[in-house]
């Protein structure tokens, strides 16, 4: 549901080192098809960075095609599928029940409760933040939700994906992130071979590009610094 707008003001702080590009999944059901949708839009050889779930879907570019990817940056994200049992139940029934609200009071009243624990606690009553990002979902419809909650409920194990890492990968989330917080990216750190960069933001909440902006254009910058001029 998130566009360019979830970036905050993140590519303009990378401008001199990239060519940066939000890529919009439009219509996709499943992660394989925004990957593959990422694919067609980007240039032969490119860095990529993912948030939430578009964490996700770059680690389905990274499965289709690994020799495409220069750089790769996973924010705010996971990698495991829906857990079995009670558990993968759960998730679903509280993912329904947001579906459920944007089917019968509209997308902005379903972000107003989803975006409850999705930024830093302190950041709740700062207007300015949570109506551009309620403004955000509500350019999107219901219907597109629902695909995108059935490409989440359908995620694969990326597991593997990350145990043949050998680019150099940003592990990076909001310290307050209560979503995917930072000990998940840490298992996710952990499978990855090539030593990646871990970065836990203070203060950050999920929504971490648009909650804490400059902190993550430092991380990028370093993170991007050998490849002058890349593709983004």
């Amino acid at each position: 549901m998130c566009d360019a707008t979830s970036w905050g003001a993140v590519p303009s702080g990378l401008s001199d080192l990239a060519n940066v590009q939000v890529v919009d999944h439009g219509q996709a059901d499943s992660l394989v098809q925004m990957a593959e949708q990422v694919l067609a839009q980007a240039p032969a050889r490119f860095a990529l960075a993912g948030h939430s779930m578009g964490g996700r879907a770059a680690l389905e570019v990274m499965r289709i095609a690994p020799e495409r990817v220069t750089h790769l940056g996973l924010f705010d994200t996971g990698h495991l599928p829906k857990p079995a049992g009670v558990a993968g139940e759960e998730e679903v029934r509280k993912r329904m029940a947001l579906l459920d609200i944007a089917r019968a009071q509209g997308v902005r009243a379903m972000a107003a409760e989803w975006v409850k624990g999705m930024v830093a606690p302190q950041r709740l009553n700062d207007r300015p933040l949570i109506d551009a990002i309620l403004d955000m979902f509500e350019r999107k419809s219901a219907d597109i939700f629902e695909r995108q909650l059935r490409a989440l409920i359908q995620r694969p194990d990326a597991t593997p994906v990350l145990q043949k890492l050998h680019i150099p990968t940003l592990v990076l989330c909001g310290e307050l992130d209560a979503w995917s917080p930072p000990a998940q990216h840490q298992a996710m750190a952990d499978c990855i071979p090539a030593r990646p960069a871990i970065v836990s933001v203070p203060d950050g909440g999920h929504m971490v590009m648009q909650e804490q902006t400059q902190v993550v254009v430092q991380a990028m910058r370093q993170w991007l610094s050998p490849t002058k001029g890349a593709e983004c």
